[in-house]
């Protein structure tokens, strides 16, 4: 024994063929008679000297000894040298051979043992997330999930799934890889870790618009409207705001067009189409596509991967597709939220009602949309076409029949850009409501009530809030408003209501793009938080091309957390009450004034001033 325990106190002569003459000298030890429990705690104790000295592989060897002297009784010793390698092999950067060490444990003891390692893992890859080490921290994060055997229930210590933090952490590196024109190393790194996310194989296509395919082999192409001017529309404020720091809109209207892709790939709840080695995407071809963060492939409901370079793009490659033999693209990105759907995607039923649009091929759209937006469908269709819901699988298609987004609509600028404000197309925008109002008389919903005065409820929505709704609500029954809350009412419900209204208050939100079937003597109080980089103009010129009239209201930002256009927010009710004489339509009854509404002459002469004397001969 005193062999033995020299050679623990004074290892660091021979620490090459230290762990052979230890087993050695412990196996006759233990022929001897020796206890192997006095032999156990010695060498636990060298193996937690060698650890802390630097030496985690000896440790781990040191620790292995003493599990075998152990048996049966050897899991706390089992795990320590697991531990020791796995930090080892993990500090090294060699996490290819930390593959076997996860593969025994998973072999051996599993629910003793597991755990703690995990936990381990997960430590050691948020520290090294912290510190910006993205490939050492997915790594780690890896090999806990494998270690896990592939199953949910892990999470970060930020509280992410492994997977989605597995996802996060790639996409920071096949973005910088892409952004250096690596291609082809973005692939492969993306291979090594796409089943423990669940993702397919990635492709480069080339970004192109549908017109740049025009003429070629499975390519129809027809222009439906060419080019156009916009006007830029005429915003108004109650008070005067400081300047906006948004980035007007373009005022040309791009070309709208109808155009069918034979077999292709489309993905629900996103707007890539893939053909052979091309991906159409009018977005990402545009000239602007250097200050466009695009969101496709990123957001969480979606079913694709992808990643964007300035003309070259990486998408996941479906490897189990529905298949449907011909279909009009109604799906896409935040096809579910109420203001996207109404300003990029109701306007393709305009192209797929044109003539040159066949019949008999059905509306394809997201199965997560909710009942109005199908309903909206349905009254804008001349053709009477079958639609299909489609789940949340990738779709391979015979034909397919594309219609473009009405105007450069960036969802996301890059940081440093200024916030992009799109202005809408009028004529579209006119063609809509004409359709829609008239497939209304014909079902008869149209009450043809008029002095209605609406206050919108938001308060079943967690963003954009405006904190004081209750309060603002109770300020404005006395004058007469009643207040309705759009997404308990079905689509022509809430037509009939904006119809039906002279005046309207409520938050600037996706609701407020009824006010497209509003009569142009109607009048709008928009209430918004503080940002001046809103988009305001994408709001008048798309409620204004009806003929009603919107003000602005900023009130006070109350927080930012999130995204700066739904921070919460307040206004005072009195502020509102104020802003209503000026307003109102010429025709209404005048408000009992506040003081603060007669203190404003100049104000509520010009806003007067700024109605139509009569009302226009409109739908």
């Amino acid at each position: 024994m005193s062999h033995f325990l020299d050679l623990i106190r004074d290892h660091r002569g021979g620490r090459a063929d230290l762990i052979a003459r230890l087993g050695a000298l412990a196996a006759d030890l233990e022929a001897a008679g020796t206890s192997p429990g006095t032999m156990i705690r010695h060498l636990d104790a060298l193996a937690f000297r060698l650890d802390g000295g630097g030496a985690p592989d000896l440790a781990a060897q040191v620790y292995d000894l003493a599990a075998t002297l152990a048996g049966r009784d050897g899991g706390r010793w089992t795990r320590a040298a697991a531990e020791a390698r796995l930090r080892d092999l993990c500090a090294r950067g060699r996490f290819a051979e930390a593959d076997p060490v996860v593969a025994r444990l998973r072999a051996s003891d599993a629910d003793r043992l597991r755990p703690r390692i995990m936990e381990d893992l997960i430590d050691r890859a948020w520290l090294l997330e912290l510190r910006g080490e993205a490939e050492a921290s997915v790594q780690c994060y890896r090999l806990a999930q494998e270690l896990n055997g592939g199953a949910p229930g892990l999470v970060s210590r930020d509280g992410d799934p492994l997977a989605k933090k597995i996802k996060n952490l790639r996409r920071l590196q096949l973005d910088a890889l892409i952004e250096a024109g690596e291609f082809d190393a973005a692939v492969a790194l993306h291979d090594t870790t796409r089943r423990l996310i669940g993702a397919g194989p990635l492709a480069c296509y080339d970004m192109v618009a549908a017109a740049a395919l025009a003429g070629r082999p499975g390519i129809d192409y027809a222009e439906l409207r060419p080019p156009r001017p916009i006007q830029a529309p005429q915003l108004k404020f109650t008070e005067p705001p400081q300047p906006l720091t948004s980035e007007p809109g373009d005022l040309e209207a791009p070309s709208q067009y109808l155009a069918f892709v034979d077999d292709c790939r489309a993905f629900p709840r996103s707007n890539l189409v893939v053909k052979d080695g091309h991906l159409i995407y009018d977005l990402a071809a545009h000239p602007r596509r250097r200050d466009v963060l695009l969101q496709d492939g990123v957001n969480p409901d979606q079913i694709v991967m992808a990643a964007f370079g300035e003309r070259r793009a990486l998408v996941e490659v479906p490897e189990d597709s529905l298949c449907i033999e011909a279909g009009l693209s109604m799906f896409g990105l935040q096809s579910r939220n109420y203001g996207h759907w109404f300003c990029e995607f109701v306007p393709r039923m305009l192209a797929y009602n044109d003539p040159r649009c066949p019949d008999g091929i059905p509306l394809c759209i997201d199965d997560h949309m909710p009942a109005t937006h199908e309903e909206v469908v349905r009254l804008l269709d001349t053709r009477d076409r079958p639609i299909i819901k489609l789940p949340p699988r990738p779709v391979a298609f015979g034909r397919l029949g594309l219609a473009p987004v009405p105007a450069f609509f960036p969802f996301e600028m890059r940081p440093g850009q200024r916030v992009y404000d799109t202005i809408w197309a009028a004529d579209i925008l006119v063609d809509v409501r004409t359709r829609i109002l008239d497939s209304a008389r014909e079902r008869g919903a149209l009450s043809g009530r008029t002095g209605r005065r609406l206050f919108i409820s938001r308060k079943a929505f967690a963003q954009r809030q405006l904190v004081n709704e209750v309060e603002i609500a109770e300020a404005l029954r006395p004058h007469g408003f009643e207040v309705i809350t759009p997404e308990t009412m079905t689509f022509l419900e809430q037509v009939d209501a904006f119809r039906a209204a002279d005046i309207i208050v409520g938050s600037t939100s996706s609701a407020l793009t009824n006010g497209l079937f509003c009569r142009p003597d109607c009048r709008i109080l928009g209430l918004i938080h503080a940002n001046l980089s809103f988009n305001f103009r994408g709001y008048t010129s798309f409620i204004e091309a009806g003929g009603a009239q919107i003000t602005f209201l900023r009130g006070r930002t109350v927080s930012e957390e999130g995204h700066a256009f739904h921070a919460a927010y307040s206004v005072p009710p009195a502020d509102i009450v104020a802003a209503l004489d000026r307003v109102q339509p010429p025709a209404a009854a005048p408000m009992n004034p506040t003081p603060q509404a007669q203190a404003s002459p100049t104000i509520l002469g010009r806003m007067l001033a700024a109605l139509p004397s009569a009302r226009r001969n409109e739908p």
